[in-house]
């Protein structure tokens, strides 16, 4: 389904609004299962391009998805759509922050944030790989990268350097574009 222009921009207006500090699961939310603008392929193709450009995933996500529907004017509706509303929450906070932050009442909140944030992003991944049914493969690859992440603390662009060949081998090996090892 092809979004009109304000259709475009108040559904970014609406994920950045309510994915305030977790836009990955609300954008998801409203773009694949609400507004079904995309399927969950597509929709996962795209946010994992936006992962490996510079800045933030879901931010080129929303160029990338407002491009598709309307150009340029597309682009920059979603673009502008998705950080308008936290940029006037995050000037709030800011001012908030600073006349309370010192506060030892505020410390426990924070935590609490930073917690749930955490697993808004654990459960849309789980959610995700779920319903794009892997191959084995790229379970595997996917287990790995977390793993470098989670326990060996390695940084994304050595993780992604080192895992997307063999991804991309992986994939053109499933495809048959890889030639298979003839078995006797």
């Amino acid at each position: 389904m092809t979004p009109s222009r304000l259709e475009l921009f108040l559904g970014y207006v609406k994920i950045g609004l309510f994915g305030f500090g977790g836009v990955a699961a609300w954008a998801r939310r409203v773009i694949v299962e609400e507004r079904r603008w995309l399927t969950e392929r597509d929709y996962a193709e795209v946010l994992g391009l936006g992962q490996v450009l510079p800045g933030p995933n879901v931010g080129n996500a929303a160029v990338m998805i407002g491009r598709r529907f309307h150009g340029l004017a597309g682009a920059v509706l979603a673009t502008g759509g998705i950080y308008s509303a936290p940029l006037v929450i995050l000037i709030a906070l800011c001012l908030l922050y600073d006349r309370y932050g010192r506060l030892p009442e505020v410390k426990p909140v924070m935590a609490g944030i930073a917690a749930a944030a955490a697993g808004m992003v654990i459960g849309t991944a789980c959610k995700m790989v779920g319903k794009l049914k892997l191959a084995p493969e790229a379970v595997a690859l996917l287990l790995v990268a977390a793993f470098c992440a989670a326990w060996l603390r390695l940084s994304l662009p050595l993780i992604v350097l080192a895992l997307a060949p063999l991804s991309i081998a992986a994939s053109l090996w499933r495809a048959g574009l890889i030639l298979r090892r003839a078995t006797s």
